[in-house]
């Protein structure tokens, strides 16, 4: 790792700048190649699945190979203009499994409403729901593997990171606690100048701007020289950035000029939000009553006393509410301590009660909360009015999490650890309150239960 203090002179790069952008253009074709082959694998596993053999009279498959290899065709044309072919950074990704559901649900609504419109069916209607579903997984799947095999061809990437001393060793946390896969360190500098000869001298792959100083020094030069360099750029965003998500183009006299909202989610949408949760709940019911039972029973066997624990936490418009958990811990748990950022390990919960902890099943009694009103499903997690206190004098800007109602799971929970940066935290949440929509809830949810199957902290 090297550390630039002073303009450094330019030495051999662990991998040349000219092999590395071409590792980031990798070939197309050869994942083109691969989703026509299982796109027509996938048509003609439907068909013989659904109708037999290759032979089947009612549907020969030889009078659907034309029909079938077409429609990959299309469904790769599709793909095209989705963007799913263009170059994937080595850093900071969208997932892929959205991306390509889209495009093969449009791919074939397109082809179904054309059969219908022309009374022709080329492709048998008895498999048709199943194609959207089944060509976004092996899409998805093409593209994972792909991946896998660029980051075992080039390695992991290497970051050089530009800012404070303070900020890169908050960066340097996060990386070190993300275990294997994380990006490596090549070295950190505090001024960005000199910039690409710092990012040849490290052997860098990426770079990682810490504050918007260093965007300033290196726009348009030599960002654009980075970039034909196959070097990745990456600037972190701060909870003053998301806000700007928040931004609304005017034109004042024939000038643009930029409006900010007051407020990151309007309150028609929050309504909206509330109504669909409550919908969720009454839908789910009679699943979540068993366990919630069941829960209930198992504490109180092997924990005896209370089965709830309620704690004072900050929720909407900053108003304090009672929060209520299955209770894991020891009663005399903060007796002489007082309210504290858990510490990990933490040594307060019971042991026959440390799975419902992991699990994060302690955390469903608050389905009550959100009943109630006091809590949302998805949404910023509500902390301890005197931890709260204490970073609302810290980080400017941070009461603006509390506009809507707390949440049981949120973004920042599925992109962060528990230990993460508040401030890095922040700009997660108010990232989720100016972007929120059904579909984003319905991602978090997704990927909070991956998180807990993967047993991340």
């Amino acid at each position: 790792m090297i550390t630039f203090d002073e303009p450094a002179g330019v030495s051999a790069p662990a991998t040349p700048a000219s092999e590395r952008a071409a590792g980031r253009r990798w070939p197309l074709q050869p994942l083109q190649v691969a989703d026509l082959t299982a796109m027509l694998a996938v048509m003609v596993g439907l068909n013989l699945i659904r109708f037999g053999g290759p032979t089947a009279s009612s549907y020969p498959l030889h009078e659907y190979l034309l029909a079938f290899l077409a429609f990959a065709i299309f469904q790769a044309v599709i793909a095209y203009f989705a963007g799913l072919y263009e170059p994937e950074p080595r850093l900071g990704s969208r997932p892929q499994l959205p991306r390509t559901a889209g495009a093969a649900l449009f791919a074939m609504l397109f082809i179904g409403f054309g059969e219908l419109m022309l009374g022709v069916y080329y492709l048998p209607r008895a498999t048709l729901p199943a194609v959207p579903v089944a060509s976004a997984l092996v899409l998805a799947v093409n593209r994972r593997v792909a991946r896998a095999q660029r980051r075992a061809r080039e390695g992991a990437p290497r970051v050089l990171l530009v800012g404070a001393p303070r900020e890169a060793h908050v960066v340097r946390a996060h990386l070190a606690e993300s275990g294997a896969g994380a990006p490596e360190v090549a070295g950190q500098t505090v001024a960005a100048r000199d910039l690409l000869v710092r990012v040849e001298a490290a052997g860098a792959t990426d770079v990682l701007l810490l504050n918007r100083e260093a965007l300033d020094a290196i726009y348009p030069e030599p960002l654009l020289a980075l970039e034909r360099r196959g070097i990745g750029v990456l600037q972190r965003i701060t909870a003053c950035d998301t806000l700007l998500g928040l931004r609304v183009v005017r034109e004042v006299a024939g000038m643009p000029f930029v409006a900010l909202r007051s407020s990151t989610l309007p309150v028609s949408r929050a309504r909206c939000k509330r109504l669909l949760e409550v919908a969720a709940l009454l839908v789910l019911a009679p699943l979540l009553l068993p366990l919630l039972g069941a829960i209930a029973m198992y504490v109180r066997v092997v924990a005896g006393g209370p089965v709830l624990y309620r704690q004072q936490r900050v929720g909407g418009n900053g108003k304090a509410f009672a929060m209520v958990k299955f209770r894991t811990m020891r009663p005399d748990a903060e007796e002489g301590r007082g309210p504290v950022v858990s510490p990990n390990p933490d040594d307060r919960i019971i042991p026959a009660c440390r799975w419902l902890r992991a699990s994060r099943l302690d955390e469903l009694a608050q389905l009550g909360n959100v009943l109630r009103g006091q809590m949302s499903i998805v949404g910023p997690r509500p902390e301890r009015p005197e931890l709260t206190a204490h970073y609302e004098r810290l980080i400017p800007g941070y009461a603006r999490r509390h506009e809507i109602p707390p949440g049981i799971t949120g973004l920042a929970q599925i992109h962060g650890r528990y230990h993460t940066d508040p401030e890095y935290k922040l700009s997660h949440d108010l990232q989720y309150l100016a972007n929120w929509s059904p579909v984003l809830d319905l991602q978090i949810l997704c990927r909070t239960v991956w998180v807990v199957l993967s047993g991340r902290q």
